[in-house]
């Protein structure tokens, strides 16, 4: 068993995340509001994320960021005016929701020129996070905060180094969408909602089906060294003509970089297609600590009703 503690003291203390992308699955919803800000029930699906970064303990927060991003970086600004307005009205609850996404975490942000893809957007943060390892965390992937992953791939990262991978096992049809990994068995496995793991042995971006290693996806959270920088320059646009992550992943790998993998299998929320982001909201809905109750019950009703 890997044991974890957001509490204990780490070498990764920094996390980015990517988020220049032009948001085209959900237009018009996005032609003026970057879609890490739509809301997921009642907060943007970016302070999701910001909020397990701080909880496994890295408030240290990068956005990369693109045209006409600026405002999700002014989420997690404070408003005094609304604040003031709020406390006048007597609003505590909305007053302390507002407070409380100015102080989740230190956020920064870059600018990532062009789209050029997730390796480019990844190399973008270099001078901001230095010779240390960090976390990239991708917004379209919300992980559970009654599961989290983060605290063990950052414990597996601090005992062996090098890459450390979130997977989950996916469906055939659906391996083309990843990058796949193949591993090994380490015979280690983590607590309750983690599976095994796993020691990665090679890996390719979006494979075919029938020429792919394994059906374990890589997932939206990554625990990466400093060295990953230098891959990411040496490495040649792949898949979709874009800078792939994966790309240079590999190569640290056929290089003799340790990279292991934690299998998961707790609670995932996908936002980054409008189907997926519906069934997330309805998910994240009826566990909602004020509204679940009620809306779990209207839920019902209308499922019983609409197919009757």
């Amino acid at each position: 068993m890997v044991e974890t503690s957001a509490a204990k003291p780490r070498t990764t203390r920094k996390a980015v995340i990517p988020a220049a992308g032009l948001g085209t699955r959900f237009l018009p919803a996005t032609k003026a509001v970057p879609k890490e800000l739509l809301p997921v029930v009642d907060k943007p699906a970016l302070e999701y994320i910001v909020e397990e970064s701080a909880a496994a303990g890295l408030d240290d927060v990068l956005l990369v960021t693109g045209r006409g991003k600026s405002a999700m970086v002014d989420h997690f600004d404070r408003r005094p005016d609304l604040e003031k307005s709020l406390e006048e009205k007597g609003k505590t609850a909305e007053l302390n929701a507002v407070r409380r996404s100015s102080e989740i975490a230190s956020i920064n942000t870059c600018r990532q020129g062009e789209p050029k893809g997730l390796g480019h957007a990844v190399l973008c943060a270099a001078s901001h996070v230095g010779d240390e390892p960090f976390a990239v965390m991708l917004g379209d992937d919300l992980i559970d905060a009654r599961d989290p992953i983060l605290p063990t791939m950052l414990d597996v990262q601090e005992e062996h180094g090098g890459i450390v991978l979130a997977l989950l096992e996916v469906p055939r049809e659906h391996i083309k969408r990843y990058g796949i990994v193949a591993v090994e068995n380490t015979g280690r496995t983590g607590e309750g909602h983690l599976g095994d793991i796993v020691r990665v042995t090679d890996m390719v971006e979006k494979p075919d089906p029938d020429e792919a290693p394994s059906n374990l996806a890589i997932i939206g959270r990554y625990v990466l060294p400093a060295e990953i920088f230098e891959a990411i320059r040496n490495t040649k646009p792949g898949a979709g003509g874009e800078i792939q992550l994966t790309d240079a992943m590999a190569d640290l790998l056929k290089a003799g970089t340790p990279v292991h993998g934690v299998v998961f299998k707790g609670r995932r929320y996908d936002t980054g297609a409008k189907i997926d982001y519906l069934k997330a909201t309805v998910l994240l809905g009826v566990d909602h600590e004020e509204l679940g109750s009620e809306f779990r019950e209207w839920l019902t009703d209308y499922v019983k009703t609409s197919l009757a």
